[in-house]
């Protein structure tokens, strides 16, 4: 068994970058997964979202998708929902009907947090549906405005924001309330 930690999981991605071998580095992160031990800093689901996030820069949405159940099935915590992810890879590979039925199952259950709403919006945005796009932005600034946050999540809900506002002047919609809070 293994125990793998931020240091370890960044110097992998980072191999990623330097070297453009994105399937190398997922196949290195599910084997990883595979071996990772129940308390490790890094949980078996992240790293299997991981593996799925770079199979999905190696143009491999199969893969990444499979990565992506994978994490799902663990039940482990990510950082983005595992079933967002796997929302995105069922729209590269027109799965398009399957995609949706992730982002209502999400739905149901509640996005627990910015980043998986951000994720959503941008990849609904990515494939032009902007009604979509603009109400999983509106969702998430619903949910998370009011909440007392760091300035890590103030910045992500202002990026959200702006998100929400981008996705509103391209439906031709008038400023409203929340889009006023990016003046604030």
């Amino acid at each position: 068994m293994t125990r793998v930690t931020t240091a370890d999981l960044d110097r992998l991605e980072f191999q990623a970058v330097r070297s453009g071998d994105h399937d190398a580095v997922a196949r290195q992160l599910v084997d990883l997964a595979n071996q990772v031990e129940a308390d490790s800093e890094i949980c078996r689901a992240e790293l299997f979202v991981r593996a799925g996030e770079q199979w999905e820069m190696a143009q491999e949405a199969e893969r990444a998708a499979a990565a992506y159940q994978r994490a799902i099935d663990d039940g482990g915590t990510t950082i983005i929902d595992a079933r967002a992810l796997l929302a995105g890879a069922l729209l590269e590979l027109d799965r398009v009907d399957d995609a949706y039925a992730q982002l209502e199952r999400l739905n149901a259950l509640g996005a627990r947090n910015l980043p998986t709403y951000i994720h959503i919006a941008e990849t609904l945005l990515a494939h032009s549906d902007l009604e979509s796009a603009h109400t999983w932005a509106t969702l998430g600034v619903e949910r998370f405005r009011h909440q007392d946050v760091s300035p890590y999540m103030h910045d992500l809900l202002m990026e959200l924001l702006r998100i929400r506002f981008r996705i509103r002047v391209d439906l031709g919609l008038d400023e409203d309330s929340l889009d006023r809070m990016l003046d604030e």
